[in-house]
């Protein structure tokens, strides 16, 4: 096992060095979703970051099991002024679907308004995810909108992986119509290797020791689970940029982890 664990190390390090040289990864994890055995580990994977728009799947998993959501092509919210437009993609009527695909902020932001502070903070620490901090940035009381965002709410790749363990195996405190909607709306499809791949993107800004926004330093995430033949795996791959680039650093993460473990020839099931 420990030679595999150093073999895929290896490739994941290499090929990241070689296509993209100002970009580290700073963790890739993958467990067998059976046992909780890790099949593959690289980096510092204990460390936690703003999980960004991985949060989405469990605001998702909050939305199904309170209702706020219907299905994945319901409630279908308009756009409105004064609501965050960072792209232009976000400014058009959406749909879970939709939300989910395009990673829409303020969708998420209806969603856990909906839900309300409360509810919103005991489904987090009712999953245990990350630090369970849900206060915001200080002072600016924008934690039911914002925690996920760079701000208070952190989470390691480590957790990433056993909070979406437990999503799978129907461990968490939702429905399970939850879990099955959540699963439509990150469908990735079947990959080249036989893998059926489920997951979410995030990309952001981290901060130093003082809180200040590492500007041109972005982060990016790809999260989720995949399926062949009756074994599933749960993975995280989070790297980082020492420089602005021209293409989103989480879907490079989402990108580099497709090709890694299921496109490319990797037999990822001697791992088991």
């Amino acid at each position: 096992m420990k030679a595999l664990l150093f073999s895929f190390g290896f490739l994941f390090a290499s090929c990241v060095t070689a296509v993209h040289a100002e970009t580290r990864t700073l963790c890739t994890i993958v467990l067998n979703a059976e046992n909780g055995a890790r099949l593959v580990e690289q980096g510092d994977c204990d460390s936690r970051m703003s999980p960004a728009s991985t949060f989405k799947i469990a605001i998702s998993l909050m939305g199904y099991d309170a209702g706020v959501l219907k299905d994945a092509s319901s409630p279908v919210l308009p756009f409105r002024k004064g609501y965050v437009d960072w792209r232009p993609n976000w400014r058009k009527t959406t749909s879970p679907r939709t939300w989910m695909r395009d990673s829409v902020v303020w969708y998420s932001q209806q969603i856990t308004t909906r839900l309300g502070d409360k509810r919103y903070a005991d489904y987090v620490k009712a999953f245990g995810y990350g630090n369970e901090d849900v206060s915001g940035d200080p002072g600016k009381n924008n934690g039911l909108t914002a925690a996920w965002l760079s701000s208070s709410l952190q989470i390691s790749p480590a957790e990433q992986v056993a909070f979406l363990r437990k999503l799978i195996r129907g461990e968490l405190p939702v429905r399970a119509e939850a879990v099955q909607h959540t699963a439509e709306i990150t469908d990735y499809g079947r990959q080249p290797a036989g893998w059926h791949v489920h997951g979410k993107t995030g990309a952001g800004l981290p901060r130093d020791a003082d809180g200040t926004l590492l500007k041109g330093q972005p982060f990016g995430w790809f999260v989720g689970w995949a399926e062949k033949n009756g074994k599933m795996v749960v993975f995280a791959r989070l790297i980082q940029d020492s420089q602005r680039q021209t293409s989103p650093p989480g879907f490079r993460a989402r990108d580099g982890i497709l090709e890694d473990l299921f496109t490319n020839p990797v037999d990822l099931d001697q791992a088991f």
